[in-house]
């Protein structure tokens, strides 16, 4: 592995779990008014095709950090149209 995707998964890995204190918040608090829905379902096809994208490129960072950032934003999605 080479510094490139070394900086790749530590800034994945802060973009994968930037959502997840909003996903704790929103499960205790079983609201998410606040919360854009609009921004969700950007983010959610934003992150799909950086999937896509990381395959293309083959940078093994970009894919496994953007779905572990994916499946956050599955749960705010399910969150949102529970809670919200």
């Amino acid at each position: 592995m080479n510094n490139v995707e070394i900086i790749g998964f530590m800034a994945g890995m802060f973009i994968a779990i930037s959502m997840f204190p909003q996903v704790i918040k929103s499960w205790k608090t079983k609201s998410t008014k606040d919360i854009a829905l609009a921004w969700i379902i950007i983010s959610f096809f934003g992150q799909i095709l950086w999937i896509i994208y990381g395959f293309y490129v083959g940078s093994h960072s970009l894919v496994i950090m953007t779905s572990i950032a994916f499946i956050m934003n599955i749960f705010m999605i399910t969150l949102k149209l529970k809670f919200g």
